[in-house]
Parts: structure tokens; sequence; C-alpha cells
């Protein structure tokens, strides 16, 4: 996405320095203030303002967050379950993703290529719920195998990508 900056000449990925500068602090705390941001990109609050609206606009900034922790809200389990599918057929995709897509345990789901069709990530409160979320998968239309891989610890989780 081409993305030119009324500040600067924007790279050949139409962001400039500053942008990435903007995107890589906000990866690491959204919740600073514009004041906080500026001084950190190295510009006024007023242009830095105008640039992360035009970043939000532009669709690079998806949205904000907070990062909670799963365990101490009472999610014990991560998950993530490999699915394959009977079919391909874009209809079969399509409502796999929408069932799925109604589970509050259900926090990714990313259709993959390479001997399975779908990688979800998913949180449970105990090993029994982990247990009934496995065989809701299990018997949902047109599932024909899963395999679920249980989180032992995270070492490494990073929101954003690397600027």
């Amino acid at each position: 996405m081409k993305l030119q900056s009324p500040d600067t000449p924007a790279g050949p990925n139409g962001l400039d320095a500053i942008d990435r500068r903007i995107l890589a602090e906000l990866q690491a705390d959204g919740r600073m203030t514009n004041v906080e941001l500026a001084r950190r990109a190295g510009i006024s609050a007023p242009p830095c303002l105008r640039r992360v609206r035009r970043l939000e606009e532009a669709g690079l900034i998806r949205g904000y967050h907070a990062d909670t922790d799963p365990q101490l809200l009472g999610w014990e389990i991560t998950f993530f379950a490999i699915v394959g599918l009977e079919s391909q057929k874009e209809v079969v995709l399509t409502a796999f993703e929408g069932l799925v897509a109604g589970w509050p345990e259900v926090r990714e789901c990313h259709m993959i290529r390479g001997g399975s069709d779908f990688l979800i990530k998913l949180v449970a409160r105990d090993t029994a719920h982990e247990n009934q979320l496995t065989t809701r998968l299990t018997g949902a239309p047109n599932v024909a195998r899963v395999q679920t891989l249980q989180t032992i610890r995270t070492s490494r989780s990073l929101a954003g990508v690397p600027l």
C-alpha cells in the first residue's frame, strides 16, 4: 500500500522513517499520549497526530488493545488446533471460519497450506474445557481431522511486525 507523507518523501513502501518510528513506538506502547509519541518520533504533536490518523485511515494501524494475562484471568490453558476439512470448496472454508468466529475461546484462526486447512489458537479454563472444545471441533460439519497442541510456556509473544 502506498502511503504518501505530506511532511517527508516516502520510501519504496510508502512509509518514511518518522512513520516507521511512530508505528514501532505504538506497537510497543499504544497507550502513550500523542505528546510523548511526538517526542519519541522527533516531531511536534500536531503533525504527529496527523500522521497517526493517516496511518489509521490507511489501515496500517488496525486498532489498540490491552495485552491481558490469560492465566490471571482464569484461562489456564492455551492450545492450538490444526484442522483438516473434508473439502476445500470456498463455501466449506467460509462456513468453518464463520462457525469458529462465534466461539469466544478461539483467539486466532488462520487458513494455512501444507497438509491441513486451519491453525486455530484457543484458550480453555481447564483440561475438561479443552476436551470439550476439542470435541466441538471434531464434531463440527466437514471436519475430517483435528490435531491439538497444548502450550507449555510462551517465551516470546510480540505484537506487530519488525519496523
